[in-house]
């Protein structure tokens, strides 16, 4: 759920903390853990909508091949499955910190592998074991044939494209409806 939609009073603001200015990326994700851990639940409105943008590689969400972006979400990774390990530390937990780290890995591999092993080494303290990323299907062909790599930046260009068509074709839309009078 986007945090874009959490709506937080000021006594639970001061009791999460000041933001961590550590954080160059994810520093939303790591602050709004602490919101709802210091939190006496969630509660979730169904009739409310949230529109959220679409993420492109020259947005400030977009990783890539930042160091500094890599390094600030594995620091935001790893504080958070501290906060949450202090708050219960079961197996359970301890499984699902595993596969948040397996989810996310993708962001570092193959660029980063200092920080691939110390994922790896997280995850053997928690129990677990992570595997190397794959391409999804529509893109194991180039891995197969050039590598992860290869596979993963085909498939950020191939989605930047899209964006792109959709964004211009919505321009077109709008620019029509606009000049032809007629309603959306």
């Amino acid at each position: 759920m986007p945090d874009s939609t959490w709506l937080v009073s000021r006594e639970l603001t001061e009791a999460a903390g000041p933001w961590d200015v550590r954080l160059t990326f994810d520093d939303d994700g790591e602050y709004f853990f602490r919101v709802v851990n210091a939190s006496n639940g969630i509660r979730f409105v169904p009739q409310s909508r949230a529109y959220y943008r679409i993420t492109v590689s020259s947005s400030i969400s977009y990783i890539g091949r930042s160091e500094k972006k890599q390094e600030s979400l594995f620091l935001s990774m790893k504080l958070q499955i501290g906060y949450l390990r202090a708050r219960e530390d079961s197996n359970r937990v301890r499984a699902a910190c595993v596969t948040y780290l397996q989810t996310w890995l993708h962001n570092f591999y193959p660029n980063r592998p200092d920080l691939v092993q110390e994922a790896q080494q997280l995850a053997t303290s928690l129990g677990g074991r992570l595997s190397l990323p794959k391409a999804p299907w529509k893109y194991a062909w180039i891995e197969k044939l050039f590598g992860f790599a290869a596979a993963k930046y085909a498939r950020l260009y191939y989605n930047r494209a899209k964006s792109s068509v959709l964004r211009a074709w919505d321009r077109l839309k709008y620019s029509f409806e606009r000049n032809s009078g007629l309603p959306s």
